[in-house]
């Protein structure tokens, strides 16, 4: 219980934007947003209020979308199903459970977490309830489903597979916590016939999904310092998956290329990142722990451009959408910039109550969940 109150401490003071580690001015504020000359323009295709947020909790609330539906859960318990093209409500179900993260969608399947660690499965059709079960500790990461097989990855490390039809428990990967960490947990990768997961303790591990052994493991990141909090080396940052490779980053860490069938080293660099990142066919980007948004070179890791402009605005992990990077920040702002050079393109105002959750990119739209509850799908339009 210690962990995770001093966990919570720390992500509060993160959105915030104050400097808890190192040799840090704690009193900088986060960077104001600059006028400049907009290239592109987000145009309102539908907007919807979707219930409470995350109530002004740091949780783990994301707009999904399978087929021509888009999924989202509330705080509160609400979980509504909304029709991609015009945003026309299909169905809104009340699951009476603090939602911590989610909604998971797969094999016809709504999955959402609490923190009091239920575990929820709703008919993705009708949102009628399957089953509830428990599970080790809160979720913090979006349960995923693989070939009839559930993976939720609770704080206190363990990853469980469930029986998508009953929710039984299959197998349990027991991992383990350092004493001291941030509050969030990355949302493991599922895919192949296997399950990639990050740890707080810097190591990440590829699973089978049958099965739950372990086939590979990776340090991402070498606990260092003297006290506690110079050794937190958390990989809350969802990783991705291009082309063969595994690309994963930790806060006071590093950022990795490794390779996917045998977990091998392919390369790294110093990064400190909990938001996340993204790719496309020739760059990375990364929203660091400062929020300042990198492109490093995919095949070596290297610098091309760096972009504060958002300095200490909390952004989120950023998506790529045509020309540009799209991310959000802690006072609801969506921004574009030039995915070759950085420069700003575009800014909306999306949730006055601020922007928690990645972008998610379709073509040249972008939908966009803030943490008032607001759902707002965008068409990008160059000026």
């Amino acid at each position: 219980m210690i962990r995770i109150v001093v966990s919570a401490l720390l992500a509060v003071a993160l959105l915030g934007g104050c400097a808890m580690f190192g040799d840090d001015d704690n009193s900088e504020p986060p960077a104001k947003l600059e006028s400049f000359e907009q290239k592109v323009r987000l145009r309102s295709v539908w907007s919807r209020d979707t219930g409470d947020g995350t109530d002004e909790q740091l949780v783990r609330l994301v707009p999904t979308v399978v087929g021509d539906r888009v999924y989202v859960a509330d705080r509160n318990g609400s979980v509504r199903a909304y029709q991609l093209e015009n945003g026309k409500e299909l169905w809104r179900a009340k699951t009476r459970v603090a939602v911590s993260a989610g909604p998971g969608v797969g094999d016809g399947v709504v999955l959402v977490g609490s923190s009091e660690a239920e575990l929820v499965a709703l008919d993705a059709d009708t949102g009628e309830e399957r089953w509830r079960t428990l599970v080790s500790s809160e979720v913090l990461s979006v349960p995923q489903v693989y070939s009839g097989v559930v993976i939720v990855q609770s704080v206190d490390g363990n990853i469980a597979g469930l029986d998508l039809d009953s929710g039984d428990r299959l197998w349990l990967h027991d991992g383990s916590v350092p004493v001291l960490t941030l509050r969030g947990t990355s949302t493991p990768l599922v895919g192949e016939g296997f399950v990639l997961a990050g740890f707080a303790s810097g190591k990440m591990i590829a699973l089978e999904v049958e099965t739950g052994r372990e086939v590979w493991d990776n340090v991402i990141a070498v606990p260092q310092g003297r006290s506690e909090l110079q050794r937190i080396v958390d990989i809350d940052a969802d990783p991705l998956v291009s082309e063969g490779v595994l690309y994963v980053t930790s806060y006071q860490g590093r950022l990795a290329a490794i390779g996917l069938e045998n977990g091998r080293l392919l390369w790294d660099r110093d990064m400190s990142s909990y938001a996340g990142l993204a790719v496309d066919r020739q760059q990375i980007f990364v929203s660091d722990a400062d929020s300042e948004v990198w492109a490093l070179d995919r095949s070596s890791g290297a610098s091309l451009w760096k972009q504060n402009a958002f300095r200490r605005r909390s952004l989120t992990a950023p998506a790529v959408v045509d020309e540009y990077v799209a991310a959000g920040d802690f006072e609801g702002y969506l921004h574009l910039i030039s995915r070759f050079d950085g420069s700003l393109a575009g800014r909306q105002r999306v949730d006055s109550k601020g922007i928690q959750a990645k972008p998610i990119v379709l073509g040249d739209r972008i939908l966009v969940l803030g943490s008032g509850g607001k759902l707002v799908l965008y068409q990008v339009e160059t000026l």
